[in-house]
């Protein structure tokens, strides 16, 4: 048997070994300042999603009762005017536009022949409340067959045409925004078959207003035009549209278009507000999280309509609210930290692109910006998923308060996926240092559940939802933003630029 001194050498040297294999333990707080932090949160995100807000829709009375309740808040928590308009203390206008289609139709015209293609073999979009165009053969409007093209050759003489495109996938936005750019009436886009065509929108499409294009967008199957054109002659010019010399050419085809649509113009708000650093001139660090949701999103019938939206999004407000009391009752901060809360993320992060259209400040100023969206899933100490690493110069900060906090680091393919999903890639094109740090992204054991379940349903309410990992990514945040926030401790690759 070994002697009690002997046993003691190795039970030391086997804690000293154990201690060296585990990671650090997450950097905490007491348990009462958690207990509190997470009443808080609690608090936030029952109210945001409540029936009271009714789903947070951008355009209806929800977004009135939203906005009231974040100017509030905004004020509690000690924040001042981040808008430089003292015309609009909180809100900066977004005008919106939004477009239901109701009918459309495509006729072609070849000879003699005329027909009416049916619903199951073409589809028309417009956003104007009507829009009608003819062309071809007498009328003295052009039917134009780009091919696989985008009509850049022809410069002013597509003005006015009716192009006809070949689909090519990955690549038709663009090209159909070009010909539309070169003025031309309406694009047709040609579809391999009934499958590929877009399908009939019933639901709103939601743009910003200073985005709105004067367009008239038709899709027909190649098996109907063909029909029309003649499937031989129509063989043909497909392979004429192969060849890399090939020229837009026009066709002796009248086609008549007709469309109308249900229109809205109304202004909804992104909330600005800013704790001024005491170091003028240093740049800012911004934090955003989107306000809005669904709104009302299932049939009439339902018993549940409201898609409430407790942790897509109350849950990034309320972290970030949270966060934004933290550092102002800390000590004084060198950059300005601005709060933003932004309308329209569910209808293609249209809010974030108004802000960085017209910033109260150049973005260039912006040393990093920090989303918040969907944080109220994951327990604590989980691992933190981390969108938008690799893509910019935080990589090394955040990872050190990682390792130096014991966070593990999520599942890197799954926080990828989300990248372009969020309001901060809309930043970080523009230039500006952005990510989403977030347990909710770090394992799929955690965020597949929610989203086969309550993601966009009307089961996403605040009774289900998980606050351990919230507190532990808030936290992480301060500290991050602290370093962050101070000249001293932290100065990007190249100075903010007024």
């Amino acid at each position: 048997m070994m002697g009690s001194g002997a046993r003691l050498l190795v039970t030391g040297l086997a804690s000293l070994m154990l201690a060296a294999c585990t990671p650090a333990p997450v950097v905490s707080v007491p348990v009462s300042e958690r207990a509190a932090i997470e009443q808080r949160l609690m608090a936030d995100i029952t109210m945001l999603a409540s029936d009271d807000f009714a789903g947070r829709k951008p355009g209806t009375p929800g977004e009135e009762k939203t906005l009231a309740y974040l100017e509030t808040r905004m004020a509690e928590v000690g924040l001042v005017s981040g808008t430089n308009d003292p015309g609009s203390y909180w809100r900066e206008p977004v005008a919106l536009v939004g477009t239901r289609p109701l009918s459309g139709q495509l006729t072609l015209t070849q000879g003699r022949k005329r027909v009416v293609v049916p619903a199951s073999d073409a589809v028309v979009f417009t956003p104007r409340r009507r829009a009608i165009a003819t062309s071809g053969p007498g009328t003295g409007v052009p039917v134009v067959f780009v091919g696989f093209g985008d009509g850049s050759v022809l410069g002013d003489r597509l003005a006015g045409a009716v192009a006809v495109m070949l689909a090519d996938p990955g690549r038709d936005t663009m090209r159909r925004n070009s010909l539309f750019a070169q003025r031309a009436t309406a694009v047709v886009t040609v579809e391999p078959d009934a499958a590929t065509l877009p399908a009939a929108q019933s639901a709103e499409r939601v743009q910003l207003a200073s985005d709105e294009v004067d367009t008239l967008a038709a899709y027909v199957t190649d098996a109907a035009l063909g029909g029309v054109i003649g499937q031989g002659r129509w063989a043909r010019l497909k392979a004429d549209a192969q060849a890399p010399d090939f020229a837009p050419l026009e066709l002796n085809l009248a086609v008549s278009i007709e469309a109308t649509a249900e229109r809205r113009e109304f202004v909804s708000s992104n909330l600005l507000g800013v704790i001024p650093g005491n170091a003028p001139g240093s740049g800012a660090v911004l934090v955003l999280a989107h306000w809005d949701h669904l709104g009302e999103c299932s049939p009439a019938d339902a018993a549940d309509r409201i898609c409430n939206g407790a942790v897509d999004n109350a849950s990034g407000l309320a972290v970030m609210l949270e966060l934004a009391r933290r550092l102002k009752a800390g000590a004084p901060l060198g950059r300005d930290i601005y709060v933003l809360a932004t309308t329209a993320e569910e209808a293609g992060l249209l809010g974030v692109r108004a802000f960085a259209k017209q910033p109260p400040q150049p973005l260039s100023q912006i040393v990093a910006a920090f989303n918040f969206d969907m944080l109220a899933l994951a327990p604590a100490g989980s691992p933190v998923g981390y969108i938008g690493r690799g893509q910019g110069p935080l990589d090394a900060v955040i990872l050190a308060e990682l390792a130096s906090s014991g966070r593990g680091d999520g599942d890197a393919a799954l926080a990828d996926s989300f990248v372009q999903r969020q309001d901060g890639w809309v930043l970080q094109q523009q230039g500006v240092p952005s990510v989403l740090l977030s347990s909710s992204y770090g394992s799929r054991d955690v965020l597949q559940p929610f989203l086969g379940t309550r993601y966009h349903r009307p089961s996403d309410e605040a009774v289900q939802i998980e606050l351990g990992g919230a507190v532990d990514d808030l936290l992480m945040h301060e500290r991050l933003i602290r370093i962050l926030a101070d000249p001293a401790r932290y100065q990007p690759s190249s100075a903010p630029q007024p």
